[in-house]
C-alpha cells in the first residue's frame, strides 16, 4: 500500500475511488468514492471527463468528495488510472469549501439579539461565500494583487457604468491617490500646483482634505447644512478665487451632496471635481449612482462601510483614460511602466524608452515619473469584494429600510430633535442616521449618547466635526506666507453638527429586534426626563 499516492484511480472488490491521502505509514488510505450515477446534482460532486485524468484515460465519473472511506493495506485496493494534479485540485478545493460553508454556518452564524447585546453602528455582514472565496485565494496563492484583483476592478466599473475603476489599500490612500493624480505632470495646464485652491467642506472626515495639504495646496472651507450634512452650495461662488483649480468633497453618511450645482459650476469654470464617495456606494441623485458625476471619485471597503474587503478602496475614473495611468503609477511605486504584476512589455517596447536623463534604452520597468507609493490591497482582499459586490443591491435595501425605521421612530419627538434629511432627488444608500438635539432641548447630546452608550448601542459623531477647530488644522504653519487653509464665513452649520449631533447604525446587520430596542432606548431616555 506505501506506493499508493494521491491522486491515484483505484478499485477495491467492484468499488472504484480515488487516493486522497496515504496514511499510517502506507498502511492505511484515504480515498473518496466514485459514483456511477453521471446525472448527479448533489453540490458535494464533482464530475471528471477524459482531460481530468493523466494516465490509463477512463471513462467520465462523479466523484463524492464527501463520501471517504479509510482501506486498509489487506483490502487488496489496485490501481486504475491516475488523475492530473489539476483535477486532484478541484476535490481537495471542494471539500475545502464544504468545511468552510459547515464552520460559517456554525461559527459565524448571527446570534438573537438579547438586549444588553452590542448595537453595533457598523459592522461586516457576510456568510460562507465570502469565507469559501477567501479560502479559494489563498489556495491559489497568488497574494499580491492579480487576478481577483482584476476581476473586481471590472465588476465595480461595470456596476458605476464608468471607465475604470483601480483598487487601493484603503479609501484613505484612494482620496491621497485622486488627489495626487491631479498634480501630476502629465495633466500639463490643467495639473494643480503648490499654492492652488480645492473647495471643500469643513464638516466631514480628515483624510478628504488632507491630501490637499499634503500636496501644498491650500483647503477652502464652506459651510454644510446642518440637515443634509452637505454643502451649502450657494457659497461656491464666494469661496471661488483665481487660485481655484478643483472641488473634492464627500456624499455625507451617503446622502448625496447637491450634485446639479457643484457639477455645474466645476463646468462653468473649468475645475476638476472629485467626489469621495466612501460613505455613499449604491446612492442615488435622479437616478444616477453617486461616484459617476465628477472626473474621479472615491470608495473605502473598511467593514463598516457598504461593501467590505477588511481594509482596501478604489479610485474610481469616469472618462479619462489618462488619469488611470496616472493613478496606477503614484499607487505602483510611481513607475512609469503600466505592466500588471507579472507581466512584462506590454508597451512592446520595455528597452527603446529615453525619459528624463537615464540612458537609452533603461528598462521602463524601473522609470518612475512620479513620486508614488505601494498601496495596493491583496488578492485574497479582492476575492472576499467581489462577493460582497454581488450582495450589495440587498445591503442598499436594508440600508434604505433601516434608516427609514429609525426616521419614523424620531419623528414624534421632533420637539427635542432635528431630523436629517435626504438631498432633494436623491435615493441615498445611508451610512447612519444623524438626528441633532435641538438648542432647547431639556437634554444635552453627551446626555443622550452616554445613554445609549450605557445601553451597549454604538453612537458616532460625524467624524471630525469642524474639521477647522481640530488640533492637526489649527497647528498647519503658513505656507509662503499665506494662511494654510480658508474659511468661507462662520461655518455655523459645521459648528452645529460638532455640538449637536451624532448618528446611529443603519448597517444591513441591524434586525428588526435591534432596531426596536434602540428605540425603546430613546423611549426611556426621553420618559426619564419627564
Amino acid at each position: 500500500m506505501d506506493s499508493f499516492s494521491a491522486g491515484l484511480v483505484v478499485r477495491f472488490g467492484s468499488q472504484l475511488a480515488v487516493v486522497l491521502d496515504n496514511l499510517d505509514a502506507g498502511r492505511t488510505l484515504l480515498v473518496a468514492l466514485v459514483e456511477s450515477d453521471l446525472s448527479s446534482q448533489d453540490p458535494d460532486t464533482i464530475t471528471l471527463g477524459k482531460d481530468d485524468f493523466a494516465s490509463a484515460p477512463f471513462q467520465p465519473c462523479v466523484i463524492n468528495t464527501q463520501k471517504t472511506l479509510r482501506l486498509s493495506s489487506s483490502e487488496g485496493a489496485k490501481t486504475s488510472s491516475t488523475l492530473t494534479s489539476a483535477a486532484l485540485g478541484r476535490i481537495f478545493r471542494r471539500r475545502i469549501e464544504i468545511d468552510a460553508r459547515r464552520f460559517t454556518q456554525s461559527v459565524h452564524s448571527p446570534m438573537p439579539f438579547e438586549p444588553g447585546d452590542q448595537v453595533h453602528y457598523g459592522s461586516r455582514v457576510f456568510d460562507e461565500k465570502e469565507v469559501q472565496a477567501g479560502i479559494n485565494s489563498v489556495l491559489d496563492f497568488w497574494l499580491t494583487l492579480g487576478p481577483q484583483g482584476n476581476a473586481f476592478q471590472h465588476e465595480l466599473a461595470r456596476y458605476l457604468g464608468i471607465r475604470f475603476s483601480i483598487l487601493v489599500n484603503s479609501g484613505s490612500s484612494a482620496n491621497l491617490l485622486a488627489f495626487g493624480a491631479l498634480t501630476s505632470p502629465k495633466l500639463g495646464e490643467r495639473r494643480l500646483r503648490p499654492g492652488d485652491e480645492v473647495i471643500t467642506v469643513a464638516a466631514g472626515f480628515p483624510t478628504t482634505v488632507n491630501p490637499v495639504i499634503q500636496y501644498g495646496c491650500v483647503p477652502v472651507f464652506i459651510d454644510v447644512d446642518p440637515l443634509t450634512g452637505n454643502a451649502r452650495v450657494e457659497q461656491l461662488e464666494d469661496a471661488r478665487t483665481e487660485r481655484t483649480r478643483a472641488v473634492m468633497m464627500a456624499h455625507t453618511l451617503g446622502n448625496p451632496f447637491d450634485l446639479d450645482a457643484v457639477t455645474a459650476f466645476c463646468k462653468q469654470h473649468a475645475l476638476w471635481l472629485v467626489e469621495d464617495n466612501c460613505d455613499s456606494l449604491g446612492s442615488l441623485y435622479h437616478g444616477k449612482l453617486t461616484g459617476t458625476f465628477g472626473d474621479m471619485s472615491t470608495q473605502s471597503f473598511y467593514p463598516p462601510h457598504h461593501i467590505t474587503m477588511g481594509e482596501g478602496g478604489a479610485v474610481n475614473v469616469i472618462r479619462e483614460a489618462r488619469l488611470k495611468l496616472i493613478v496606477e503609477s503614484l499607487r505602483d511605486w510611481g513607475r512609469d511602466c503600466w505592466c500588471d504584476p507579472g507581466k512584462d512589455n506590454t508597451c512592446n517596447k520595455r528597452f527603446k524608452w529615453q525619459l528624463g536623463q537615464l540612458p537609452a534604452g533603461y528598462d521602463h520597468k524601473y522609470i518612475y515619473s512620479h513620486l508614488g507609493y505601494s498601496m495596493k490591497p491583496l488578492d485574497i482582499q479582492a476575492a472576499i469584494g467581489r462577493e460582497q459586490l454581488k450582495k450589495l443591491p440587498d445591503f442598499t435595501a436594508a440600508r434604505r429600510r433601516n434608516w427609514a425605521r429609525l426616521a419614523a421612530g424620531f419623528k414624534p419627538f421632533e420637539e427635542f430633535f432635528e431630523l436629517p434629511e435626504p438631498t432633494p432627488g436623491s435615493e441615498p444608500s445611508w451610512f447612519g442616521f444623524m438626528p441633532l438635539v435641538r438648542p432647547g432641548a431639556p437634554f444635552t447630546r453627551r446626555e443622550l449618547v452616554d445613554f445609549f452608550e450605557a445601553r451597549q448601542i454604538q453612537t458616532r459623531m460625524l467624524f471630525g466635526g469642524d474639521l477647522t477647530r481640530q488640533p492637526a488644522y489649527l497647528d498647519l504653519e503658513p505656507v509662503n506666507g499665506r494662511p494654510p487653509f480658508r474659511v468661507i464665513g462662520d461655518l455655523a452649520g459645521a459648528d452645529r453638527i460638532m455640538n449637536d449631533a451624532f448618528f446611529l447604525g443603519v448597517y444591513p446587520g441591524l434586525t428588526d429586534t435591534h432596531l426596536d430596542y434602540m428605540l425603546e432606548t430613546l423611549t426611556d431616555f426621553l420618559e426619564a426626563r419627564g
